[in-house]
């Protein structure tokens, strides 16, 4: 069944950079099969969207679903300080309370345009089973698509690592596990669930854990992701306990390459810089959350022109309150023009980082842009209301007047929000199971 969808302002965001005024794409079995302007072929639908922006469907590279239950802790606190009073609530996480924050936190971001979701998730207390289970129902029922990580920690405070001793694994624990997920893990273009490893950081693991993962993710194909150079203090932390920066730390362990990013990366050196690019190694960029806790503002102008592969990660729901993609692409902008100049970042740059730039550092080459042969993975946004009056440029405006709730969001070519509103679910319900859950971790 062949699908049309003109009368778009399209933003292809493919190599030409092609944006196309009275544009339509045409849909078949869930990929793009043509996209044009002007007359469009016949198809077995046709839908006009009168007017509205089109974008390839933002992707968030970075995330901690689990957090939207802990919302507004610590407000004053940097990332230490912050971890050490959070680390013992979420101690107390089980299936069902995942399952709450999953499903608010995959709304919310399909509601902002974000149709990917990588999500880190590291906390898994003794006996809690089903955690990683529970979010690969919620995206599935929600339909968007879910990038699981199979966090882990094994350096407890006794070990001089940060987290409690209550909430690291054994070694041996962690590969079991990650092994066991990875049956969930789908291959080739298309894909609505994956599965990729990733130790936590260089504070809460061990050496032993961060090679062990990286020989198992080989082993299996899934790619690696953790934390790095997100404050001083943990190059502080690396300096003492290993006697090098944290990039070396990394390399040394055989993690500097192409199928690793990092999320955060704010304290990064232009040696730094070129070693990530020239290793292929990506960068999931959070500018809120890097602001909420005081780490400072990681250097994307600089990562960009080096060739670093960045996309950009909303963080948790406990260090950035809101899980809106759309708000990250004008964060995005806004600190590069505060370190670098107005003529830091243009609004079409920005919005690259969360579609193209995404989906090349999650590895998806079916993703983040349209043209034939790619996803049918389409954000719509009204053009019409009060934030984009008087905007003479449609792009320039949509980024420069974020947040956005999407007016429609494809994935697969099936339609997720519609008119503003999830299609398979109840925002209202999703947030009043996600209340009863999270008061449980208020005492």
């Amino acid at each position: 069944m062949r699908v049309i969808i003109r009368d778009a302002h399209v933003v292809t965001m493919d190599d030409e950079g092609r944006e196309l005024e009275d544009g339509w794409i045409a849909i078949s079995d869930g990929f793009v099969e043509a996209v044009g302007a002007g007359d469009a072929p016949e198809a077995d639908e046709t839908i006009s969207l009168s007017g509205r922006l089109v974008t390839p469907a933002l992707i968030n590279t970075h995330h901690h679903l689990y957090q939207t239950l802990t919302r507004a802790r610590a407000q004053e606190a940097d990332l230490f300080t912050w971890l050490r009073e959070l680390y013992p609530v979420w101690g107390r996480l089980d299936a069902t309370a995942q399952y709450a924050a999953a499903r608010t936190g995959l709304a919310e971001l399909a509601l902002s345009g974000c149709a990917t979701v990588f999500d880190h998730h590291y906390v898994f207390p003794a006996g809690r089973a089903g955690l990683v289970e529970a979010e690969v129902r919620a995206a599935r029922e929600l339909g968007v698509r879910l990038i699981a990580a199979r966090g882990s920690m094994d350096l407890g405070v006794s070990d001089g690592g940060l987290p409690p001793d209550d909430v690291v694994e054994p070694v041996a624990t962690v590969l079991a596990e990650t092994e066991r997920l990875a049956s969930l893990h789908e291959h080739g273009p298309g894909a609505q669930i994956q599965i990729a490893v990733a130790p936590c950081s260089p504070f809460s693991t061990s050496k032993q854990l961060m090679t062990d993962s990286a020989e198992l993710a080989r082993r299996l194909g899934l790619r690696l992701h953790t934390h790095l150079a997100e404050t001083i203090e943990e190059e502080a932390y690396c300096r003492d306990a290993h006697g090098c920066r944290p990039v070396e730390y990394l390399a040394d362990l055989g993690w500097l390459a192409g199928d690793v990013w990092c999320a955060h990366c704010v304290h990064l050196t232009g040696d730094d810089l070129r070693r990530f690019a020239a290793a292929g190694t990506g960068v999931a960029h959070c500018p809120t959350s890097n602001l909420r806790l005081g780490a400072g503002v990681a250097p994307v102008r600089e990562m960009l022109d080096a060739g670093v592969r960045v996309g950009l990660g909303v963080d948790g729901s406990a260090s950035n309150e809101r899980g809106d993609l759309s708000f990250e692409v004008k964060q995005a902008l806004l600190v590069a023009r505060g370190l670098g100049g107005a003529g830091a970042m243009t609004a079409r740059q920005a919005l690259r980082l969360a579609t193209r730039g995404g989906a090349e550092v999650l590895g998806r080459d079916d993703l983040g842009s349209i043209e034939p042969g790619k996803c049918a993975d389409l954000a719509v946004w009204r053009t019409d209301g009060l934030e984009l009056a008087g905007a003479a440029d449609p792009v320039a405006g949509l980024v420069l007047s974020a947040p956005h709730r999407v007016d429609r969001l494809y994935v697969g070519g099936d339609e997720v929000v519609r008119d503003g509103r999830l299609v398979r679910a109840d925002e209202d319900q999703i947030a009043r199971d996600h209340r009863r859950q999270a008061k449980r971790f208020l005492d």
